[in-house]
């Protein structure tokens, strides 16, 4: 087993590993370390699934069953780069680009009929959506700025829009008849433990098994909730118009990766209901063509092109003619018409809604310039957490990145925990009934009644994780010298709960001189913007789904973006898994490759990863070698940072490829300075000398094959030498390191 495992993922992330994994390996090598790699990325998994179709020479390895098997384990050492969370339309172009390289994988069957169909239905709905972290995520989440990223945002403050008291940017939530209203939940007893399973049950009294084999166990926490459709519907009619009466933007904010059944349903009803005359007008003709609005108008449009010439340009002009009649619509593209609804995957509120706060509460319109929005976010669950920051911004102005204190967080999601909606929980009802949970003694736990198309969900949070969760907000508390707020509502039903077990576990712990508090969402985003604005730390203890919202809310206001932020989990057995921020705007990047040979992607959060990976495994293997090498690279973070070689916005800059080029630089000397190691002081300091005296012609090498297209052979299945061709253009830099 090799002492750090890298992960090979998707777009941009994957890129930046071409250049920046040899510079890892060369340094690494050095002290006797061994990188191993693992293919989690979307066209891996996809490959792992269907071995049946493929060549012996095509076949690939399920790395992410391994994987997941791997991060049990005392010793595991693991390094995660942001994945593609695939929606529907992802994984569909996926399935295309490898069937036209030759793999002989079948078509996703949107609607199968016979057994194979089925199965290979079930295969691909596996791969969508966040597949991978829960497979990965074995421990529970301590996510920070690191100390040199933060201190730079304050010496190099990034720009925030200007906040007027007149905004008319609001978030709009449904608040009743949602996920967050409907919510049940219980904690397993005894009695309940064992095999439970989540039944239909129909009006004349047959019953469906949805799921069977459930595992619970005593102190479990399960949930179960469900949103009316009938009120999404009149909720989203309603704001639309208001929208339109106000004359600001539209637009919604859903997770649709993550949440990989509820949300596309969602998503679909928006679609849906902004081109609700389209749809009437031509229910016949999309019937007949497959529409999905759960796939968005750009799936919509595609479909309409295939029809004769005359038909699709009358569905064309009407749906022209409804978006031109609607409220403006926020843009994803204002430049090729890319419109909120286009696709599910294109509008990810946690990284929409920060950026959009960080504009001064301005989104792009359809004529290309700024303006105020209404932020559609259906279920109520979180909207209060975005609404408070806003009121925040209204009545104070921006936030000052220059004075800015911090908002870490530690997030329970060990085990799946609160894997709401990305698990095969979720359900749409087929008909008017009751959805109901029955535990392995046939007693119901929790039921629903029912609508046809209705969403209804669960999801389970294990007893350990909870426990976990708890010693590591004490512990990063105590660490950091930071009051600590558990996010938790009272009122809601889960949270309930989460309050029992937090109150009956934080005495199992010193918390003496600690300030820990319960606070619901809504106030504790208050409270923590407050205190940020004076300069103030908070750490935020919460559960999955708000670890995933502020893990890039408050770094994007702080920092300029979730990129940059320092990812650990600490293994529940024992072990680590290093993440290296998020991937939100990876698809941008690559498209500015494709077309300028240029990518903007920035690999601190890899660096930062990196070194806490080889910080943990001196600690754990007793390593002096590591040490010093993360020791070194920590100083050589610092000098580029102070030094401005992050990668620059546009063609002419330094790029990805020019910034892993100066951390080597700092690095090597930083190798070269120390005293601590002979043999790497000795390795290093020729390493640093020729990286210094060959600066220039290196970065000119590195540069000098912008601004042209580049070729990678493919977007999600790129051929290895394509890609390393393009992101290793310095022959220089290369002779160096290897």
């Amino acid at each position: 087993m090799a002492d750090i495992i890298y992960t090979k993922v998707d777009e941009a992330p994957e890129l930046a590993s071409a250049s920046f994994l040899p510079i890892i390996r060369s340094f690494t090598k050095a002290a006797g370390l061994t990188i191993g790699t693992r293919d989690i990325s979307l066209a891996g998994r996809i490959l792992a699934n269907f071995p049946e179709y493929l060549t012996e020479d095509q076949k690939q390895s399920d790395d992410l069953a391994e994987l997941g098997q791997l991060v049990k384990q005392p010793d595991a050492n693991v390094i995660k780069l942001p994945n593609i969370s695939a929606s529907q339309p992802q994984l569909n172009a996926a399935i295309k680009e490898l069937q036209a390289q030759g793999y002989k994988l079948p078509d996703y069957p949107s609607d199968p009929a016979t057994d194979e169909e089925k199965t290979v239905k079930a295969k691909y709905d596996a791969i969508k959506g966040s597949a991978v972290n829960p497979v990965l995520r074995e421990g529970n989440s301590d996510r920070r700025a690191p100390k040199a990223v933060k201190e730079y945002a304050k010496k190099n403050p990034h720009r925030m829009g200007e906040w007027l008291p007149s905004s008319k940017t609001h978030v709009a939530t449904m608040g009743e008849n949602d996920f967050s209203s409907n919510e049940k939940s219980v904690t397993v007893p005894g009695a309940s433990a064992g095999k439970a399973s989540i039944e239909f049950v129909a009006k004349d009294g047959t019953v469906t098994a949805l799921k069977s084999g459930w595992q619970l166990d005593e102190g479990d926490v399960v949930d179960g909730t469900y949103m009316s459709v009938k009120a999404l519907a009149d909720f989203l009619e309603k704001e639309i118009r208001d929208a339109k009466d106000q004359g600001i933007l539209f637009s919604v904010h859903l997770k649709a990766t993550m949440m990989k059944v509820s949300d596309p349903i969602i998503f679909g009803h928006c679609v849906k209901t902004f081109l609700k005359d389209v749809f009437d007008k031509h229910a016949a003709t999309f019937t007949e063509l497959g529409v999905n609005p759960d796939l968005g108008i750009g799936d919509l449009e595609a479909k309409v092109a295939t029809l004769p010439a005359d038909k699709a340009a009358e569905i064309s002009a009407d749906i022209k003619a409804a978006l031109d009649n609607g409220p403006a619509m926020y843009m994803v593209n204002s430049d090729k018409g890319i419109t909120n609804l286009h696709v599910s995957s294109d509008v990810i509120i946690d990284a929409s809604m920060p950026a959009l706060i960080r504009a001064g509460g301005k989104g792009w319109g359809p004529d290309g310039k700024e303006g105020d929005a209404k932020c559609v976010i259906p279920d109520s669950s979180y909207a209060g957490v975005y609404s408070a920051v806003i009121d925040f911004c209204k009545a104070n102005g921006a936030l000052d990145p220059s004075k800015m204190g911090t908002v870490p967080n530690v997030g329970l999601m060990a085990q799946k925990a609160e894997e709401y909606g990305s698990h095969p929980q979720t359900f749409k009802a087929p008909a008017d009934g009751t959805i109901r949970i029955v535990d392995a003694s046939g007693n119901t736990l929790i039921e629903h009644a029912v609508e046809e198309g209705d969403i209804w969900r669960a999801c389970l949070t294990k007893d350990a994780p909870i426990r976990d969760w708890v010693k590591l907000g004490v512990t990063r508390s105590r660490l950091s010298g930071m009051p600590g707020v558990f996010w938790l509502d009272k009122t809601r039903a889960h949270d309930a709960e989460l309050i029992k077990k937090v109150e009956a576990y934080l005495p199992e712990h010193d918390t003496s001189g600690l300030d820990l508090q319960i606070m619901a969402p809504t106030e504790a985003a208050k409270y923590s913007t407050e205190r940020i604005a004076r300069g103030q730390d908070t750490i935020s203890i919460t559960g999955n789904v708000l670890r995933d919202y502020l893990t890039d809310l408050y770094p994007i206001l702080e920092v300029g973006t979730s990129a940059k932020m320092l990812s650990i989990v600490p293994l529940m057995n024992g072990g680590g898994l290093f993440e290296t921020g998020a991937g939100g705007s990876a698809p941008k990047h690559v498209q500015q490759l494709m077309e300028e040979n240029y990518l903007r992607w920035d690999s601190l959060g890899e660096f930062c990863a990196l070194g806490a990976s080889l910080e943990h495994l001196a600690n754990v293997k007793d390593n002096a070698k590591a040490q010093v090498l993360a020791d070194a690279l920590d100083g050589a973070i610092e000098k580029l940072l102070d030094n401005d070689k992050s990668p620059a916005r546009r063609v002419g800059g330094l790029d990805n490829r020019g910034s892993h080029f100066y951390i080597a630089l700092y690095w090597a000397e930083a190798l070269a300075a120390q005293d601590k190691d002979a043999d790497l002081k000795a390795h290093f300091t020729p390493v640093a000398e020729a990286l210094a005296a060959n600066e220039e012609k290196i970065v000119g090498e590195l540069n000098g094959v912008q601004g042209v297209p580049a070729d990678t052979g493919g977007y999600y299945h790129a051929p290895q030498a394509k890609v390393d061709a393009v992101m290793r253009p310095s022959a220089t830099l290369n002779g160096i390191i290897g």
